[in-house]
C-alpha cells in the first residue's frame, strides 16, 4: 500500500515574500504556491549547456603605416569652406577657350551693370555728381566683382555657366589675399597686349599669367 506523502504549507509566498501564507494562494499577489515552486524547481534541474572547447581568436592584423596613415586622414576634421578633395590626378584643368567663354560672359555683366547704374544716376543725380559716381562705379565694379566672387565662391558667374572654378594649387580655395593679388595679376596679362591670358592655351596645365603669379590653377568641376 503506497502512502502519500505531502509537503508541509510554505510560510511565506514565493514570488513576493508575503508571511504567512495559510493556503494554497498567495493573499497579497494571488499566487498559486504549488505551482510557482514546481515551476522553479523545473528550471533549477535543466542542465547548462555544455560550452566546447573555444578557439583562440585570430591576433588583429597589424596595420601598414600606409594604412594606418589613410585611416587618420580619412577621420581627420574639414574645414566647413573647404571643397571636397579630389583624387590625385583627378583634376582637368580647364582650357583657354573656356575661360575666354567664361570671361566674356562676366564682361558683358560688368557691363550692363554700368549702363543700368549710369541710367539711375542720370535720373536721379544732377550731371557732375552722376559723372563722378559713375567713374567711381567703373573703377570697382570689376575688381569687386572678380575678387568677391573668386575669394567667396571660387567662380564668377561666367565660370558658374561653364562649370569651372578658381583654386590654390592644392586645391583649397583662395583666400581673400590671394583672390586680391589674381586680379591684379590679370591687369598685367591685358596689359601685355593678352599674352598672359594666351599662356593658358600653350601650357599643359592651362595656368595663365596671374595664376603664375598668384599660385592658382583653374579646374573644372566635377
Amino acid at each position: 500500500m503506497r502512502v502519500l506523502r505531502y509537503a508541509p504549507m510554505a510560510s511565506s509566498c514565493p514570488q513576493c515574500g508575503w508571511s504567512p501564507v495559510d493556503g494554497a494562494h498567495c493573499p497579497r499577489c494571488g499566487v498559486d504556491v504549488a505551482r510557482y515552486r514546481a515551476g522553479l524547481a523545473a528550471v533549477s534541474t535543466v542542465p547548462a549547456p555544455a560550452v566546447g572547447p573555444t578557439t583562440p581568436a585570430a591576433p588583429a592584423p597589424t596595420a601598414s603605416p600606409t594604412t594606418s596613415t589613410d585611416a587618420e586622414r580619412a577621420t581627420a576634421p574639414v574645414a566647413p569652406w573647404a571643397p571636397t578633395p579630389m583624387a590625385p590626378g583627378a583634376h582637368r584643368p580647364a582650357g583657354f577657350w573656356i575661360r575666354a567663354g567664361a570671361i566674356l560672359i562676366d564682361v558683358v555683366l560688368v557691363m550692363v551693370a554700368e549702363v543700368a547704374f549710369g541710367f539711375l544716376l542720370w535720373a536721379v543725380a544732377d550731371d557732375r555728381l552722376a559723372a563722378a559716381a559713375l567713374r567711381a562705379f567703373r573703377f570697382l565694379a570689376s575688381p569687386c566683382y572678380f575678387v568677391f566672387l573668386h575669394w567667396a565662391h571660387g567662380q564668377t558667374l561666367g565660370k558658374m555657366v561653364f562649370r569651372i572654378r578658381v583654386v590654390m594649387l592644392n586645391g583649397n580655395p583662395l583666400p581673400f589675399g590671394l583672390s586680391v593679388l589674381r586680379h591684379l595679376g590679370s591687369w598685367i596679362s591685358a596689359a601685355i597686349l593678352g599674352i598672359g591670358y594666351l599662356i593658358a592655351g600653350f601650357r599643359a596645365d592651362k595656368r595663365a599669367l596671374h595664376d603664375l603669379i598668384a599660385g592658382t590653377r583653374v579646374e573644372h568641376v566635377t
